[in-house]
């Protein structure tokens, strides 16, 4: 597994997104935990999760409970793992989400995940998404005394603009250690913040990588329901190297800079051990020339 830097700290470049293991059509937990153990096996330290990540009424950090007993019975050295949660988000338990960024409710989640992963500070609190009926500044203030108390490590921000960036960075400073967008082959709309996050030396950890990129005759068990397609480029490329076309969209990813770290979301140990491979898969230039012609416009 390769490295990259997120917080001042070194992570497996392809992280865990927890999501899948705790929302609607979750896998029991015996196959849950046996997905975080094949990520740790795997050389992967970033798991990323929610106080949000829930399926039904009144389970609130579902995930963030499994995430900490997965680690807690796993075998090995988790010393390196880095568990990075979210707050601001909450599900009614109807699938639908809502949005609530107000710093007292900001404090009080941080300190409530805090006690569900079993930790004294947070290592990456992540502010979910902004909430239009707070100001930014405020929301962001929130992670600011969440960092001074000592709550948190390092904050993060998500699904955000590239002003926003700018504004959190500026009341944050060396506080603000990533940037969590949606980005994947088939949605770009985040390049602007990507580019800005890498000048301002920030970590970006694109959410729902794998978007784009359907099932092909290499995935087997590893590829989602649907039809199968072999019609693009990652397809091509995937065919070509013997490999699944998510592990060359997660190469794609990691060689469009440094900053990147995905964190494909995963249900079973297969999937994340096919990620995790990515890491180590190096696309040519002229494998990257087909990749980026064969994108959506």
């Amino acid at each position: 597994m390769q490295y990259r830097t997120i917080a001042h700290t070194a992570v497996g470049a392809i992280g865990l997104g927890a999501m899948p293991l705790s929302i609607e059509n979750r896998p029991d937990e015996r196959r849950a935990i046996a997905t975080v153990h094949a990520a740790l096996d795997a050389g992967v330290t970033l798991i990323d999760t929610a106080d949000s990540y829930h399926w039904h009424a009144g389970e609130a950090g579902h995930n963030e409970l499994l995430i900490a007993r997965a680690l807690a019975r796993y075998g090995g050295d988790t010393s390196g793992v880095l568990v990075a949660t979210k707050g601001g988000r909450g599900r009614p338990g109807d699938g639908s989400w809502t949005v609530t960024a107000a710093p007292a409710h900001l404090k009080r989640a941080a300190e409530a995940s805090a006690t569900r992963l079993g930790v004294d500070a947070i290592g990456l609190y992540q502010l979910h998404k902004p909430d239009p009926a707070v100001p930014w500044a405020e929301s962001v203030g929130a992670l600011r005394e969440l960092l001074d108390a000592g709550t948190i490590r390092a904050a993060g921000i998500s699904n955000v603009t590239t002003a926003q960036i700018r504004q959190a960075h500026q009341i944050l400073g060396g506080g603000l250690a990533c940037v969590q967008n949606r980005y994947s082959p088939a949605v770009r709309d985040s390049e602007p913040e990507l580019r800005l996050s890498t000048r301002l030396g920030l970590a970006f950890l694109p959410w729902s990588p794998l978007g784009g990129i359907s099932r092909s005759s290499l995935d087997g068990p590893l590829g989602p329901a649907g039809p199968a397609s072999v019609a693009t480029a990652f397809h091509r490329v995937a065919a070509g190297r013997g490999v699944s076309p998510q592990q060359v969209a997660l190469a794609w990813l990691l060689a469009r800079s440094p900053a990147v770290i995905p964190v494909p979301g995963a249900s079973r140990p297969l999937s994340i051990t096919d990620s995790a491979k990515a890491a180590e898969l190096t696309l040519s230039a002229q494998e990257l020339a087909l990749l980026e012609g064969g994108l959506p416009g």
